[in-house]
């Protein structure tokens, strides 16, 4: 008793499924939500958005260069949360900003948001030898 094999088709069909039946797998998370941004393009956005909103204010600050440091290189009795450096003959001012110990002191985006902008504020009023109320007037109230 032979039975009949049927014939394989001439060309394999196009795979719609995985093999065990739950179609094809796409990204996590689409590229526009921000659980694909990572903890430092966050904090990244966060300077800015600071940034931003004292340049609108303060038109000089568009010649300072704001950076993001992971944690300061130096070892001091406290941990900085940020530094502001004076021009050179050959560098712009500077304001560093340290994403890992401003994330230590925060529990969650809003305490991050609020912190990052104080510590930006502050730097800035060192850099200009003003007061932090001057330089942002909601300065402590948020």
């Amino acid at each position: 008793m032979d039975s009949p094999v049927p014939p394989r088709p001439p060309e394999p069909r196009p795979r719609r499924r995985d093999r065990h039946g739950r179609g094809m797998r796409g990204p996590v998370a689409p590229p526009q939500v921000p659980l694909s941004a990572s903890r430092a393009e966050s904090f990244n956005d966060l300077v800015q958005d600071s940034v931003d909103r004292l340049e609108r204010r303060w038109p000089q600050l568009a010649e300072v260069e704001f950076l993001v440091m992971d944690v300061p290189g130096t070892q001091e009795e406290s941990v900085p949360l940020g530094r502001s450096l004076a021009a050179g003959k050959d560098s712009p001012a500077r304001i560093l900003v340290y994403r890992r110990p401003v994330e230590i002191r925060t529990k969650n985006r809003d305490e991050r948001a609020m912190l990052v902008h104080e510590v930006v504020v502050e730097q800035v009023a060192e850099l200009l030898g003003l007061a932090p109320e001057s330089v942002d007037p909601r300065y402590g109230q948020e």
